[in-house]
């Protein structure tokens, strides 16, 4: 389980996440889906969050609302799949990588709703730096990504080609 320690993850709804572990290999709580939200969040931390997500949807082509979120459960064999040795993300990106991961894996990732209450205490880590990184890995990715698959398709092709050829 991986969850903010600043009150911002509400521990009673960690039951809620472990009972949708029971059928998933990752369960991400979601501010982003029905019938999740935030308390006190500042919009411009609400905008920055969408469209993070958004911007992830968009160019990795994965379906899910809440990918920058941080209240999340694993199975143990999910973690041991997804290669942890090979994520270089200095920041939150990492919570996109892990989810990039697993996706490209297959493995089954559902999102169930949490409510995210903002910290009263403390200061949060976010940073230009953070942002500007987050921005950067998933355009690389989503690039990488598209390449390979172009590639791959290109490869079918002339392999089908030669073998109606010969």
């Amino acid at each position: 389980v991986e969850m903010d320690a600043d009150g911002s993850h509400q521990p009673e709804q960690l039951p809620l996440l472990l009972d949708a572990l029971r059928d998933a290999d990752l369960v991400l709580g979601s501010r982003w889906v029905e019938g999740g939200g935030t308390v006190n969040w500042p919009k411009s931390r609400q905008f920055l969050s969408q469209g993070g997500s958004l911007y992830t949807r968009v160019l990795l082509g994965i379906p899910l609302r809440d990918v920058t979120g941080g209240y999340r459960a694993f199975r143990a064999q999910t973690l041991r799949q997804l290669d942890l040795h090979e994520v270089a993300s200095q920041g939150y990106c990492f919570q996109v990588d892990l989810a990039w991961r697993a996706a490209q894996r297959n493995l089954r990732v559902v999102e169930v709703p949490i409510t995210f209450v903002e910290r009263t205490a403390g200061a949060s880590k976010m940073s230009q730096k953070i942002v500007v990184e987050a921005l950067w890995r998933v355009t690389v990715w989503g690039f990488d990504d598209r390449v390979t698959r172009l590639r791959r398709k290109a490869q079918k092709r002339r392999a089908a080609e030669k073998s109606r050829n010969t």
